[in-house]
């Protein structure tokens, strides 16, 4: 389908044309960059490294933390690369790409965070059965299901792409490729497609936000009959889990279910999920988080002593 278009690459306005501000968001977001693997790679390495850390809920904490580290990787560093150049343009092939790796591990997110909730429902609900229930090999063909599923979310979001005929103009309003501002560059009616889209993308964010917010309900709920050391910790987890899903969801709702009209706003909107978020997970995770925080500590300080010997 890329052969019958007239557009090989698009050209890409980014946050700011102005110089001096696109020095700014270079620097910003090469912190943020930095700062969000710097937070993911702890959280992985310790999760990796450490004996306590072996339940289920870190298993996923371990996949949530490499799909944020990836969904800012699939957009960060050409974003930061580009704010230092005049004109920065991609390639149509570079944009099919960056398409399919945003919506894959954005996704893979999502399903994610719907594994967690459920695994805090076992633990908080049904806490006998829990170590039947979320058995190892559950939680791994849980892990592996959410990563099928995320990249049959994502060829569809190709296909749909694909389907677009380009003719000109090539200048995306945006500072990384997705439906939404490709559809307004289609030289065809995108009806049928932006429904599609709605209906793929939207319905995905929608209908997750609702099923992690009611389970939550449901494991507050539950709480009630629980000691007030089980209330206390299991409280502290689950708030932690909400805030994450707040801050994503939220953005992801406003973007991906309304029709293909862009607002002065989108862009920052756009920032605050792509690049905020990934930042924001390790935080929540690691300071609200006792047990990661320890672990943590035993991991720096075996350091130090290992390289203290040498």
């Amino acid at each position: 389908m890329q052969l019958n278009n007239n557009v090989t690459e698009f050209i890409l306005l980014g946050l700011t044309q102005d110089p001096v501000r696109k020095k700014i968001v270079f620097v910003t977001f090469l912190l943020f960059y930095l700062g969000t693997l710097l937070g993911n790679f702890l959280i992985i390495t310790t999760i990796k490294t450490s004996r306590t850390l072996g339940s289920p809920m870190y298993f996923f904490l371990f996949h949530l933390s490499l799909s944020d580290t990836c969904f800012c990787t699939s957009i960060a560093p050409r974003m930061i690369v580009d704010a230092l150049l005049k004109k920065t343009t991609i390639s149509f092939s570079e944009c099919m790409i960056q398409v399919f790796s945003l919506h894959f591990f954005g996704c893979l997110g999502i399903f994610i965070l719907i594994l967690m909730a459920a695994d805090r429902y076992v633990a908080i609900c049904k806490p006998l059965h829990y170590t039947t229930i979320m058995s190892r090999w559950v939680c791994a063909v849980l892990v592996a299901v959410a990563w099928v599923g995320s990249c049959m979310h994502s060829l569809t979001q190709i296909f749909l792409a694909l389907s677009l005929p380009f003719c000109g103009p090539n200048v995306i309003d945006h500072y990384f490729c997705d439906l939404q501002p490709l559809l307004k560059l289609a030289c065809a009616d995108t009806y049928v497609i932006n429904l599609l889209l709605v209906s793929n993308s939207g319905a995905i964010c929608t209908v997750s936000f609702v099923m992690l917010m009611c389970s939550y309900v449901i494991i507050l709920y539950s709480l009630r009959n629980h000691s007030a050391e089980g209330r206390r910790k299991a409280l502290s987890t689950c708030i932690s889990h909400i805030i994450v899903v707040i801050l994503f969801f939220g953005p992801c709702i406003f973007i991906y279910t309304r029709p293909a009209t862009t607002f002065p706003m989108d862009k920052m909107i756009a920032v605050f999920y792509t690049l905020g978020t990934p930042l924001i997970n390790p935080l929540i995770y690691t300071l609200r988080n006792t047990e990661v925080k320890t672990a943590m500590r035993k991991l720096w300080g075996r350091k130090l002593i290992l390289d203290d010997k040498r």
